[in-house]
């Protein structure tokens, strides 16, 4: 059976050269993802999950395929829940896009606010905050010690974000947005020093992490890595933050567990982190704002796609109306 996305034929002849003693393999899409495109493989008695660029996809390093693999398999088994790395291909003749293949973990994945009503207030506040501490740890990761030294360019860092994610915004912006043009302008004149170095996610919520079946608070896998690098860790707190903000729930399909207002809020999270990681939280409204400011080009992104036709799955349509409301929240962030 034909899986968009895939040519599983294909597929099937590089599993078997690059890992011995694979099974005929069956596909189906698990989700199309705001991003990349994610589906299980299994060959009946291996499960896996195969994850490569979405169709069409307009910004290219946001969908790095070997960058994602390449930061699991120096994480596992390194104090940070990830997925058990397989295999990936940089080669766009097996199915079209680069990919990466990792161990499915069987856990819970909670991406909307009716899946969150299934727990407690209790639940939802130690769920959040065992989140907090799974960053808190990855960002404790020295990359020397995991061989990721390479792995980006800590030095200057923010201010290539603002110069990297505002080239993004030219790249798929499909209208003018003033309070895009106004944040850029910002964040470039009053970006800080850098508060420290670590590995960051890049792409840090709730449903980016696999949780245990009947614990919220055992983080069993922590996914989608595509946007992973060297950088500032506070970088990742201030998008983990704006994604929380309810205008950002149109780019999850609305009703997201993401933005529900059961969860802490801003400043508590900030509070924990601060507190489990030891690091100084000064400049949090430049991180806040590079938060939204990284979330509106994102929803961009996925409008234009959108617009496009090159988008697989449902939900898409409101994405768009998400832009101009977290643009300005993030100009709102830095106040006057």
């Amino acid at each position: 059976m034909a899986v968009q996305g895939l040519d599983l034929p294909k597929l099937q002849a590089y599993v078997d050269e690059h890992v011995p003693g694979t099974g005929s393999l069956s596909a189906e899409l698990l989700h199309g993802g705001r991003s990349n495109l994610t589906y299980r493989l299994t060959d009946g008695t291996q499960t896996w999950v195969l994850r490569r660029p979405p169709l069409g996809g307009l910004t290219p390093s946001a969908h790095d395929m070997k960058r994602e693999y390449t930061v699991v398999a120096a994480l596992y088994g390194h104090g940070v829940p990830v997925a058990r790395p397989i295999v990936q291909c940089e080669d766009d003749s097996v199915i079209g896009a680069p990919f990466a293949v990792v161990e499915f973990v069987d856990g819970r994945v909670i991406r909307t606010g009716e899946e969150l009503a299934a727990l407690t207030d209790t639940e939802v506040h130690d769920c959040a905050f065992a989140l907090i501490d799974a960053l808190a740890a990855l960002h404790a990761v020295d990359p020397v010690s995991v061989g990721l030294e390479n792995f980006g360019r800590p030095q200057g860092y923010l201010g290539r974000q603002v110069r990297r994610w505002y080239d993004q915004w030219t790249r798929v912006r499909t209208r003018e947005v003033p309070d895009v043009e106004t944040l850029h302008t910002r964040l470039a004149e009053i970006t800080p020093e850098e508060s420290g170095a670590s590995i960051v996610h890049g792409d840090f919520r709730i449903d980016n992490a696999i949780l245990a079946p009947t614990d919220v608070t055992e983080v069993r896998a922590l996914v989608d890595w595509e946007m992973s690098t060297l950088g500032d860790p506070l970088s990742d707190l201030g998008l983990h933050v704006a994604y929380s903000d309810p205008v950002f729930d149109p780019v999850l399909a609305g009703g997201a567990a993401a933005t529900s207002p059961r969860m802490p809020r801003g400043e508590e999270l900030v509070a924990r982190y601060a507190k489990t990681s030891g690091r100084d939280v000064g400049d949090w409204p430049f991180y806040l704002a590079l938060g939204y400011f990284k979330a509106a080009v994102i929803a961009e992104g996925i409008h234009a796609r959108f617009v496009a036709g090159k988008t697989l799955g449902e939900g898409f349509e409101t994405v768009g109306g998400a832009v101009e409301p977290l643009a300005a929240a993030g100009v709102q962030a830095l106040g006057k």
